[in-house]
């Protein structure tokens, strides 16, 4: 009978296994939602403190398609009402991600910047081939402002076909081959960034529906960072090994840094399983 339950278990654990192949979970300490370390929330009550605060990413596999879910540490809510936008949106206002994937994992290989407005570079060994764009717009509002501002790199974007927010969660479905071609999830490197969302981005410097930090807060702009284009334009994103360490914190103040007068922008690694 001892033998029996033994071979049914391990019979059991060799049919999930397939189930769980290919799924990323990386995490993000809380509490680190000031960017470089300086960043402050906007004076608006809209903006609660840990709503811009990542807590985790999960990557799971669903075949042809991946389910990529964000969370971050506050409800994700609605002010704005996205569903009597002009062009609805997705059922949040807030905030704005967009999730970078290294596929070849080759220096020097792949786009060196970030998209036009995160005022952020990738290190030669982080490199990126496509980046996921998961916002409260709707994509057909996506895509004109990236032929508007990112005609470079608009090839390399990828939208989703659907995005939902719940509670602390946001998740988008997008198709596996246009993110990751043919590469397992596990075998590619992550970045996330959380900026905030800018549905009147006119300004040069705004980048794509993404506003822009300035050195001092104002009603729905964060500040701490500088009026320049040396600053990074989003509040928090993966560091080190993505475990949710506390010295993660650490890690993400030090790759923020700026330097204004130099001119000098962070400079962003890849998290790789």
């Amino acid at each position: 009978m001892r033998l029996f339950r033994a071979s049914l278990t391990l019979a059991l654990a060799a049919a999930a296994a397939p189930a769980l192949a290919g799924n990323v979970t990386l995490t993000d300490p809380k509490g680190d939602d000031s960017g470089p370390g300086s960043y402050i929330y906007p004076t608006d009550a809209a903006y609660k403190k840990g709503s811009f605060d990542l807590t985790d990413v999960q990557v799971k596999d669903k075949g042809a398609d991946l389910e990529i879910t964000i969370g971050v540490n506050a409800a994700l809510e609605d002010p704005w009402e996205s569903a009597k936008w002009p062009t609805p949106g997705n059922g949040f206002s807030l905030q704005m991600f967009q999730i970078y994937v290294d596929t070849d994992g080759k220096s020097g290989s792949g786009e060196q910047h970030a998209l036009p407005g995160m005022n952020a570079t990738f290190a030669d060994d982080a490199r990126w081939e496509k980046v996921l764009i998961v916002s409260p717009q709707a994509n057909k509002e996506i895509t004109s402002r990236l032929e508007q501002k990112a005609k470079a790199q608009k090839d390399k974007v990828v939208l989703p076909s659907k995005v939902t927010a719940k509670g602390k969660k946001v998740t988008a479905l997008v198709k596996k081959a246009d993110l990751l071609g043919t590469l397992a999830p596990e075998k590619a490197g992550w970045q996330v960034l959380v900026s905030s969302n800018e549905g009147y981005d006119k300004e040069p410097n705004n980048g794509v529906l993404a506003r822009i930090v300035n050195e001092f807060e104002g009603q729905h702009r964060f500040g701490g960072g500088d009026d320049g284009d040396s600053d990074a334009n989003f509040i928090d994103c993966l560091a080190g090994r993505a475990k949710g360490a506390e010295d993660e914190k650490g890690a993400q103040a030090a790759m923020l840094k700026f330097d204004a007068k130099a001119k000098k922008r962070p400079v962003l690694s890849m998290v790789r399983l």
